[in-house]
């Protein structure tokens, strides 16, 4: 505990010293020491102030006009009046809100930490010996011979040199169904390698690979986005002059210097340091209760001002893997649904077929029992055959099937379809219908986020623009751009007009586009680490409508922030005229103030309250895993 505190101390240590400072002025005046109580606290919040107004002076320098003037003032005139309590109280909650900005703020250096922690570090290069000796992914050229074994991923990028190979490219392409990849054809850094070893060349280093091209879109990125200006600075000048105003005329008016004191003493900036801040903490706090992770306060504020949301599809719109969506029979076929699910899942079981998982699971839904099959053989790519029981099934690919059997005929397909072909004793029996169905809570999503004043919606995705188009056709949106690499995603979201550009997607493949928006929503239930850590907000339930109930909490915060402040500025404002006038001594003004922050607080707490909109979705029962588990 003890070196904990150390830490957050030295990381802090304007925070420390002003609660040390807080605990040696309340040891004086226990001790009966008031004077030199009242001359520590002076003396040490002058010098915040000092150190403070330098600070300023730099920011003024650089155009930036913010609380620190109030803040700065509010310090010197309880100081200067005899009320160094106020004077303390003021300068731990200028420093304790500016540490706690800084704490939620601190991920920067972990995005890419996190990101570089998937990338490979090592590859096996084949010398021209034929042994394989294991190097650092650094020293590969275009060139080198390298083994990628089973459920590796992919080191640099290259070439195919094994006849044939299964992929699983949804980190890079955001491509839900594995890659069948043949001899010449190009390997991804990054993809995750399938069942078998692949032999492969390399055609490019570490650094001039695809993996390593999304880790520099991160870090260009996350750079170029400009820093959120905060909620109270906006309100902080005004409130400033206006207090100057009425503090000066009151002392031209009644001719006495305490008089402005009195004044100032009630307009400490304590309604704008708090209201702020407290209502985003509780925001955040409701937020989380939600299942929704809201990394600082400055996103909450975007949040409230989206204007575009931008979806992946994979794993965001969709649930991220292949199920059955439909039985096909042949023409004048004798088997029923049920028989054929059955048979097909049976030659399944002993497959590393991509589709067999997903087969296998509707079957089973079903309350199909496995059948006993013998003789399975793995056609490589192209589908399995079987004996179950009496009869010989054949499950793959339509070329396949057509060619082992009498009476194929194709499956007419929609969009963001695929059939697995299944033949029973030599002639053709039907077809199974896969497809990466849209989640059912999608459409509701989408409405309401249009009711909460998103006015523009775009799916952008790395998959086939056929897919792409159906899927968005079901949701309800119009604007599609498929086919994306990493890079692409990147552009379209800075092209868009519409600010704020809020981003939702998951996979390593969405990071630089997550880190890129105004808003990167990552939904992190079951994805990518850096896709989590690119993000603002990070959805940790498997529920895309919590998309929604961030946006609607980021409103429903902000609005409460600004209720806050504005009660603390009007009832400042009205005490600020009774002192003018000398009807508030400087202790009783003191005292009214601190009534004033109360106000201002348990108004701002309301933020953890239920907003308008929110209501608790119903999870969606089916895990969003990706197919297949080879």
């Amino acid at each position: 505990m003890a070196p904990q505190v150390a830490k957050l101390a030295l990381r802090f240590p304007l925070v420390a010293s002003t609660v040390l400072a807080g605990v040696i002025v309340a040891g004086l005046v226990i001790a009966g020491h008031a004077a030199a109580a009242q001359g520590t606290a002076t003396i040490y919040s002058l010098s915040v102030a000092l150190y403070r107004t330098v600070a300023m002076v730099k920011g003024l320098l650089r155009g930036r006009w913010g609380i620190d003037l109030l803040a700065v003032t509010a310090i010197g005139s309880t100081a200067a009046v005899g009320e160094y309590v106020a004077s303390l109280v003021i300068v731990l909650m200028l420093t304790g809100g500016e540490a706690l900005e800084d704490f939620a703020q601190g991920r920067a250096t972990r995005e890419l930490r996190a990101l570089l922690e998937r990338a490979p570090r090592s590859a096996h290069r084949e010398g021209s010996d034929g042994q394989v000796v294991d190097v650092g992914v650094d020293v590969i050229r275009p060139g080198d011979l390298l083994l990628v074994k089973p459920a590796e991923t992919v080191p640099v990028d290259g070439r195919m040199l094994s006849d044939v190979g299964i992929l699983d490219e949804s980190a890079i392409t955001g491509e839900s169904l594995p890659a069948e990849r043949a001899k010449g054809d190009l390997l991804l850094s990054g993809s995750l390698n399938g069942a078998d070893a692949i032999r492969m060349v390399a055609t490019a280093s570490t650094e001039e690979s695809q993996y390593s091209q999304i880790v520099a879109l991160v870090r260009e990125a996350a750079a170029s986005r400009a820093p959120m200006v905060r909620l109270a600075d906006r309100y902080a000048v005004p409130f400033t002059l206006v207090a100057f105003l009425l503090a000066g005329t009151a002392w031209l008016l009644s001719q006495d210097p305490l008089r402005f004191a009195q004044v100032l003493v009630v307009a400490t900036p304590c309604p704008l340091l708090i209201a702020a801040p407290v209502a985003f903490l509780a925001g955040a706090s409701r937020a989380a209760k939600a299942g929704i992770i809201i990394k600082n306060a400055g996103t909450l504020e975007k949040l409230s001002r989206v204007k575009t949301a931008v979806f992946d599809k994979t794993g965001t719109l969709t649930q991220g893997r292949p199920v059955l969506s439909g039985i096909r029979l042949a023409a004048g076929g004798t088997q029923s649904e049920d028989r054929l699910l059955q048979l097909a899942a049976s030659a399944e079981q002993y497959s590393s077929h991509v589709f067999a998982a997903s087969v296998i699971e509707a079957a089973r839904e079903r309350g199909l029992p496995l059948l006993p099959a013998s003789g399975a053989s793995e056609h490589a790519t192209n589908g399995v055959s079987a004996a179950v029981g009496p009869q010989t099934v054949l499950v793959g690919k339509p070329a396949f099937v057509s060619a082992n059997t009498s009476g194929f005929e194709r499956t007419p397909l929609d969009g963001g379809q695929l059939a697995v072909y299944i033949g029973v004793d030599g002639t053709y029996a039907g077809s199974l219908i896969m497809s990466d169905p849209l989640r059912t809570n999608a459409v509701d999503t989408l409405a309401l986020l249009r009711k909460l004043g998103v006015v523009e919606t775009m799916l952008l995705t790395g998959d086939t623009a056929s897919t792409a188009r159906h899927i968005a056709a079901v949701a309800g949106i119009g604007n599609v751009l498929a086919e994306c690499l990493p890079a692409d995603k990147v552009a379209a979201v800075a092209s868009l007009p519409m600010r704020q550009v809020m981003m939702v997607g998951d996979g390593v493949n969405d990071a630089p586009v997550l880190a890129a928006a105004d808003v990167g929503v990552a939904m992190g239930a079951k994805g990518a680490t850096a896709a989590s850590e690119s993000a603002d907000v990070v959805i940790m339930l498997d529920d895309l409508s919590r998309v929604a109930s961030a946006v609607d909490i980021g409103e429903y915060t902000l609005r409460i922030a600004r209720q806050s402040i504005w009660t603390g500025i009007l009832l400042s404002l009205g005490l600020m005229v009774m002192a003018s006038f000398g009807v508030i001594p400087a202790v009783a003004g003191a005292l009214l103030q601190e009534l004033v922050d109360l106000a201002t607080i348990l108004n701002a707490l309301r933020a953890l309250g239920p907003v308008q909109h929110f209501k608790p979705a119903q999870l969606e029962t089916v895990p969003r895993e990706r197919i297949p588990r080879q």
